[in-house]
């Protein structure tokens, strides 16, 4: 069976399997619902992610409190749940991310996950100028935030989220030996990076993970970029996920499923190559090719023309085939 096949032939299945009887260990990140439903409270995220037969959760705190903080860890502890936690990095004032690092001791989270930047580095920013500004900055933060989480005894575990290449972020992570890497594995196409290549170069610092399967389709300006749910993308998730394992056996798998409308990738315009000078042309050339080779043969998902149930309903049913297929595929029970 094919891993386009896989969901096509199973959704039925997936659907009526994803009971807490049904379990597996991959956890579930809130971002899989940051388009319709958008969890605002940890239990009862928590809650929805052991209806579906999850093993963890990655989240942000709703609260610092005390109290709130003993009933996240009580509740996982019932779930045999893992958490971790999810924040931003110290800016000016560290105070707001040493409370956030003690609460994810608190809970006993195996990370608190970061990242540099929170929006797509070719739509941030325009001018080269701009770009090392964010790169100076983002060293300022990690050199605030390091004392910190070694002082409460938790990782760092920092994502490649769309800013920096594999190159410059295992300098960077090179640079600051204490920064593990929350891993997804599907964000760096939009930098042009071959996924299994980024995968490769990041599994040495590799202590948390988003997994995601992606799908592509060619567009004017560039190319168009989709999360789907598991084998139904081009990326090679089992194999990803075995390299995963036998370099680090104790990484939990997590789940990030971004239920949206397909992302402009636009690298045929001038915008776009503004903050890469060290880029040459065969990153361009290989993605295009991947694009052609791999491009979706089905629509990419849309939210749009969607009311606010379909909506949810489709978001949630994604999030299921993704589990289903973490169980029954990856064997991740």
């Amino acid at each position: 069976m094919t891993r386009r096949q896989f969901t096509a032939s199973t959704a039925a299945a997936a659907m009526a399997a994803t009971t807490p009887a049904a379990r597996t260990s991959m956890g579930i990140a809130t971002t899989c619902y940051m388009t319709a439903w958008r969890p605002k409270d940890c239990l009862e995220f928590m809650d929805h992610a052991y209806s579906l037969g999850a093993g963890g959760v990655q989240m942000q705190l709703t609260s610092l409190e005390p109290a709130y903080l003993a009933q996240v860890r009580a509740k996982a502890e019932q779930y045999g749940f893992f958490i971790e936690v999810m924040g931003p990095l110290p800016r000016r004032d560290t105070a707001q991310f040493e409370a956030v690092a003690k609460a994810a001791a608190e809970v006993k989270a195996l990370c608190l996950r970061c990242a540099c930047l929170g929006g797509r580095r070719y739509e941030t920013f325009a001018t080269l100028e701009s770009w090392k500004e964010f790169v100076a900055t983002s060293h300022a933060s990690i050199k605030a935030a390091l004392p910190v989480v070694a002082k409460h005894k938790v990782r760092l575990a920092l994502e490649n989220h769309k800013d920096w290449t594999a190159e410059e972020f295992v300098k960077l992570l090179d640079h600051y030996r204490d920064i593990g890497v929350c891993l997804d594995t599907g964000n760096n196409i939009a930098l042009l990076d071959d996924p299994m290549e980024l995968v490769d170069a990041l599994l040495p610092y590799t202590i948390s993970t988003h997994i995601k399967d992606m799908a592509v389709k060619r567009y004017a300006d560039g190319f168009l970029l989709s999360e789907v749910p598991l084998g139904e993308g081009y990326l090679d998730i089992p194999a990803m996920c075995a390299k995963i394992t036998q370099r680090n056996p104790k990484v939990r798998f997590t789940l990030e499923m971004i239920t949206r409308n397909p992302l402009r990738v636009p690298v045929l315009t001038e915008k776009y190559w503004a903050t890469f000078p060290d880029r040459s042309g065969r990153y361009l050339a290989r993605m295009l090719r991947a694009v052609d080779k791999h491009q979706s043969a089905k629509p990419l998902p849309e939210m749009d023309g969607k009311d606010a149930a379909a909506q949810k309903k489709y978001e949630n049913d994604n999030v299921k085939l993704c589990l289903y297929y973490a169980r029954t595929r990856l064997k991740l029970t």
